[in-house]
């Protein structure tokens, strides 16, 4: 019957073969093998939550078991990415006590951990990622170490940026409270952010990275903030907007759109590639659409789109029946952006900058999900405690675009009219 099975998996009939495999391991319970087989042929075939209990049984029938081992990290790897099961914390909890140094392990589970809104739980493993990060440009005194708040009293802090734009934007949120605390604030971030991160509240001085710090006692990565106030849930900061475009700006951009009709709605379909990170390049391939994929969109009656898009997948064509006016050449960085993003009506976009940018703002924006999504949108939600102004629009399985896009084009239309 295992031949069999092989041979049916052979000729791309899984589910049959699944069958018979499930038959043989019903049969012999305790033979980590056929245990190891099903489940290999359940994570195979897309059916995780099956497969994550036959792993975990197969590696703990046969301790040490070097294959069993890699296809039971396998799962759990694609638990962090496939929609953060509640259910999977424990068997990642087990992973990681096996290998407590391990970073993939750590992360996996804090990323599981947030993602189900267990903040207090995931903040400390999620500390762990300075242990993979490269720079020494800057680093905490011990990143592993929550930072106390009360010993800022008196005292220069420096809040820095230490990710990626969209992550700086959605955690500068954190500089208001700070700024309660400490006897001077100085934050950095990315060039591309200065201007508009001396709008924040108390305009605390802002520098961009690689200009010259001034001495400063207390040094903290923006993505540790969460961790120091014991953000959970309930008390996320979400007061909106912290971020402001420049008012004379937006103004002109007001007078420009003016002639558009309708609705005008900015749009962005992909993110950052970055082909230089594998595994950032592939979360990009997932989080990002064809433009043409949103077709759709260009036939809703009443609705003008403005391009916020930028980098190569800029340079894609509008699908049939899409116009999409195009500034973008116009906008230097992100204070550009914030004052187009201010004449607009709603951004339409992927996971990506433009969702931090508008949410700050406290601007309309609808986010195109990823079935795997990242752990700051939390699972099974259409709305986000961090940006009240923010719709989501999640994937009904891994790669299903066609269902997002019909259900924001009939968003669009409910909208218009």
């Amino acid at each position: 019957m295992a031949e069999e099975a092989a041979r049916l998996w052979a000729l791309g009939r899984r589910d049959e073969a699944i069958v018979l495999f499930g038959a043989l391991q019903a049969q012999h319970p305790d033979d980590p093998g056929l245990a190891l087989r099903l489940g290999m042929a359940l994570l195979l075939g897309g059916r995780l939550a099956e497969a994550l209990p036959l792993l975990e049984q197969a590696a703990a029938l046969a301790p040490g078991d070097a294959t069993a081992l890699a296809w039971l990290d396998r799962a759990l790897g694609a638990v962090h990415g496939q929609g953060a099961m509640a259910d999977a914390v424990p068997a990642l909890q087990a992973r990681l006590a096996e290998a407590p140094d391990n970073l993939n392990r750590r992360v996996r589970l804090a990323s599981t951990l947030l993602a189900n809104g267990r903040f207090d739980e995931g903040w400390p493993h999620y500390a762990w990622r300075w242990r993979g990060m490269a720079e020494e440009w800057r680093q905490p005194a011990d990143p592993l170490v929550r930072p106390d708040p009360a010993s800022w009293r008196g005292r220069r802090v420096l809040l820095f940026a230490e990710q990626g734009f969209g992550d700086s934007l959605q955690f500068l949120r954190y500089v208001r409270p700070a700024q309660a605390i400490a006897a001077e604030l100085i934050v950095e971030v990315q060039p591309a952010l200065k201007r508009l991160a001396a709008t924040l509240p108390g305009r605390p001085a802002v520098l961009g990275q690689g200009e010259p710090v001034p001495a400063h006692d207390v040094a903290v990565p923006l993505l540790h903030l969460p961790w120091a106030f014991g953000t959970v849930p309930a008390t996320i900061p979400g007061e909106v907007p912290y971020l402001a475009a420049d008012a004379a700006a937006a103004a002109r951009w007001r007078t420009r759109l003016a002639g558009l009709p309708g609705l005008k709605v900015g749009l962005a379909w992909a993110g950052d590639p970055r082909p230089q990170d594998r595994a950032a390049h592939r979360v990009d391939r997932r989080r990002s659409v064809a433009l043409a994929a949103l077709a759709p969109l260009g036939g809703v009656r009443g609705v003008s789109f403005v391009s916020l898009q930028t980098g190569e997948a800029a340079r894609q064509v509008p699908p049939p029946g899409m116009v999409l006016h195009d500034w973008t050449a116009e906008l230097g960085d992100f204070a550009d952006t914030a004052a187009l993003m201010q004449a607009l009506d709603l951004v339409v976009t992927v996971d990506t900058a433009c969702v931090h940018l508008a949410g700050a703002l406290g601007r309309p924006v609808w986010m195109l999900n990823r079935f795997d999504s990242c752990w700051r949108w939390l699972r099974d939600r259409d709305d986000s405690p961090w940006y009240p102004t923010l719709r989501q629009f999640r994937q009904a399985a891994p790669g299903e675009w066609g269902g997002v896009v019909q259900r924001v084009a009939a968003a669009l239309a409910e909208r218009v009219g």
